[in-house]
């Protein structure tokens, strides 16, 4: 089991990683300050799959647990799933020290991250993802959030969990989908960060698809050591951590205005990422060659490369102004200068966007 830590001083914490290292769960909560009371949350897929094995594990450390489950995915991220969570809190008798850990994705980490931070202003949480998307980004950073119909994760807060439990055999039983949908979070690390991860990416594509547990493990370690390192020198999201959002702007418009269930959160990141990559191409930011790389990857990794057809660029401008990223009438942009090395742009305005959206220079 390998450990990187996300150094944040008081709120620093461990990221716990390997393969079939679910069973060490309670025992790596048996070391941290909580209560013998343990709300698990999970989904009805992942409960079927998992939820034994993680509730034997924090048994045999002495914990007492409670299930609280909620459906799958991204239009069950609202506050009437939360909502549903306090309610179970409350008949359970949660106080601040008893610990809600959560097993899923990204969805159920999200939510139920939202419920740790808010429930009597805050008790113990602990994140162990189950979907390689969780695995390498969100579950780690303190990011936690619900949907609004007007705008994704508008509704949230920065709570850091007391450590994150990454198994990556817990990927074996993935849909081809959804492990598609984590590598687009996976090409970004290397567009943003780092170019000889990207090269490797290149390299490695097709044994990351194949379910490889050796590149599995090597993916989720580096990637979090990326946003591990960007984490610690911006927490709340004041500077560098916008780049973290590459992709992001473009792919929240697309899950916003598609209805949070057409497309996986990866998949409008990877059309997310081709558009900013084009976008900035478009400009003269990036070159050609770059753009060319940027999207063969995408392509590789089983991902679209192209806005949905009946989403205009209008559509798309008028749904960045209720970005959470937007301030002061501005639009941020995460825009790539070469691979390993983006801008965060604040001064584009809505006519440059619309001219350049999806066109290849």
């Amino acid at each position: 089991m390998e450990i990187i830590k996300v150094d944040l001083g008081a709120r620093s914490y461990p990221i716990y990683i390997g393969a079939g290292i679910i069973k060490e769960l309670g025992n790596c909560l048996k070391a941290l300050p909580v209560g013998e009371k343990a709300l698990l949350i999970t989904n009805c897929t992942v409960r079927s799959l998992y939820g034994t094995h993680a509730e034997k594990s924090l048994k045999e450390a002495g914990f007492h647990v409670a299930f609280g489950v909620i459906g799958d995915g991204e239009q069950n991220k609202t506050l009437a799933t939360a909502g549903h969570l306090y309610d179970l809190a409350f008949d359970i008798g949660l106080d601040r020290k008893s610990p809600v850990v959560v097993l899923g994705g990204g969805v159920t980490g999200d939510v139920a991250g939202f419920v740790a931070a808010t429930y009597l202003r805050g008790v113990p949480f602990i994140q162990v993802p189950t979907t390689l998307l969780a695995q390498v980004d969100s579950s780690v950073g303190g990011k936690v959030a619900v949907n609004h119909p007007r705008g994704k994760n508008m509704i949230g807060a920065f709570y850091q969990p007391g450590f994150v439990l990454a198994d990556v055999a817990l990927l074996k039983t993935l849909p081809p989908r959804e492990l598609r949908s984590g590598l687009a979070e996976v090409v970004k690390y290397g567009v943003i960060w780092s170019e000889d991860f990207f090269a490797w990416l290149e390299e490695n594509i097709e044994a990351l698809l194949a379910g490889d547990t050796e590149a599995l493990i090597h993916v989720v370690r580096e990637s979090c050591r990326i946003k591990a390192a960007v984490v610690e020198q911006d927490e709340t999201e004041g500077g560098l951590r916008a780049i973290l959002n590459y992709g992001h702007t473009f792919g929240h418009a697309v899950e916003t205005l598609t209805g949070y269930g057409r497309y996986t959160h990866g998949e409008a990141v990877g059309i997310g990422m081709a558009a900013a990559a084009r976008l900035a191409a478009a400009l003269g930011l990036l070159s050609v060659s770059a753009l060319g790389r940027i999207e063969a990857l995408i392509r590789r990794a089983g991902l679209a490369l192209e806005m949905p057809r009946n989403l205009t660029p209008k559509d798309l401008v008028d749904s960045f102004h209720h970005d959470k990223k937007a301030a002061g009438g501005r639009l941020a942009f995460v825009l790539p200068l070469s691979i390993g090395k983006v801008s965060v742009n604040k001064d584009l305005s809505a006519e440059v966007i619309e001219k350049h959206l999806n066109q290849a220079p």
